[in-house]
């Protein structure tokens, strides 16, 4: 729990005992057991959460203080409570409320999230060949101290294409790791630019959402690119060593508002681009599910898989448990989200031409936030699932 800014510091009990990661108990379409490789907590210092904090308090200090904030938290609420998840993220308003509230934990726990996958997530750094694999691409890339960018990053740097927001920042092509992250932005973005920067690395994110977030994303993003206020009393050397989360040029960044469900595959394809990359469902896919039904969630991630590169990595984290089930058939019978998930990646159908990977599964992890934080609101330690799945195909395809 983060205590208020404002807020004396009170005793509390310590936390239950962080549950055992159990893997999923519903049976597998596959033969394969789940790999046993343990999730572990890459749990930033307190220093670092802190500043992810501090990004999101100045950026929406407005929102924060705002007479109509606590009825705009209402609204908001009543709409998740009734999965009405079009109305809970349609409004301007709403989103920086939103981002304002849940988006500071959910950027903690992403960035912890990001840094526990951070050895697969170096094999997708600098230009792949042509059938290469994965681990040979990142011994590769540690030996190579630059590349060529592709006509699509000429592409990708030029004019705004309807309905995009772009950063302005540009970065070099070396050492690059890109990420494609469906549904939610405000969060990502600031979890991706925490990992940017503790790993040293430049980065290109797309933010695809069907909601208006371009507002919020803008502020954000010159949030983690510029330094932060100062009060007027800060002394010299805090004046000297205060700097933006990521300095100029590391990170490249666009913003679509569009139905990932409503584009065609090959749409789909041209956001998603020529080359490897992380693609994200953080607390999405349970929404999919949930407004557009399986079928049409299910079109989605088999064209992902058809329209990706080979060694791309699939990551999907949502709330445990029942919240995260879908109603299938007549009779409305409910499956897991994680159970509906693997079955639809790993059905033979798709197999003949690329074959997903199933890294990690976690049906239960908390996330837990230090006393020690501040922030203008509580804030409240969190459970999620996580899914890891890598992508490989044939040569041909």
């Amino acid at each position: 729990m983060v205590s208020k800014t404002s807020a004396s510091k009170t005793k509390t009990k310590p936390p239950a005992k962080t549950p055992n990661r159990q893997h999923s108990s519903h049976p597998s379409t596959d033969q394969n057991p789940i790999p046993s490789t343990a999730h572990h907590d890459a749990v930033q210092s307190q220093k670092e959460q802190q500043t992810l904090l501090n990004i999101f308090s100045n950026a929406f200090a407005a929102v924060l203080s705002s007479d109509r904030f606590p009825t705009l938290l209402q609204e908001i609420k009543q709409a998740l409570y009734r999965r009405d998840f079009g109305t809970a993220f349609g409004k301007e308003e709403y989103l920086e409320t939103y981002a304002a509230r849940w988006s500071p934990t959910r950027a903690l726990c992403y960035a912890s999230v990001f840094l526990g996958i951070r050895h697969y997530a170096e094999a997708l750094d600098g230009p792949h060949q042509a059938g290469e694999q994965p681990g040979h691409a990142a011994e590769r890339a540690s030996m190579s101290h630059g590349r060529e960018p592709s006509g699509a990053d000429e592409q990708h740097q030029g004019h705004d294409r309807d309905g995009e927001t772009r950063g302005t920042t540009s970065r070099p092509e070396s050492q690059s790791l890109r990420m494609l992250c469906v549904g939610g932005c405000a969060a990502e973005l600031v979890a991706f630019a925490s990992f940017l920067r503790t790993t040293n690395r430049h980065g290109t994110l797309t933010l695809l959402d069907s909601g208006p977030w371009a507002h919020v994303t803008s502020l954000l993003q010159s949030a983690v690119t510029t330094a932060p206020p100062l009060s007027k009393y800060a002394s010299a050397a805090a004046r000297a060593s205060n700097e933006a989360l990521l300095g100029a040029g590391q990170l490249d960044f666009a913003f679509t508002e569009a139905d990932v469900l409503g584009l065609t595959q090959d749409r789909l394809a041209e956001v998603v681009g020529p080359r490897p990359q992380i693609v994200t469902l953080l607390f999405t896919l349970n929404e999919l599910y949930t407004e557009a039904g399986v079928g049409e969630t299910t079109r989605f991630l088999r064209a992902l898989g058809r329209v990706l590169s080979a060694g791309s990595l699939l990551l999907v984290v949502d709330s445990p448990g029942s919240y995260s089930e879908a109603a299938v058939g007549k009779d409305k019978k409910k499956y897991p989200m994680q159970w509906l998930l693997h079955h639809t990646l790993m059905q033979n159908e798709t197999s003949s031409v690329h074959m997903w990977e199933r890294l990690e599964s976690h049906d239960s992890v908390w996330f837990r936030l230090s006393e020690e934080l501040r922030y203008p609101i509580q804030l409240e330690s969190m459970r999620y699932q996580m899914h890891l799945y890598r992508l490989h195909k044939n040569s041909s395809d």
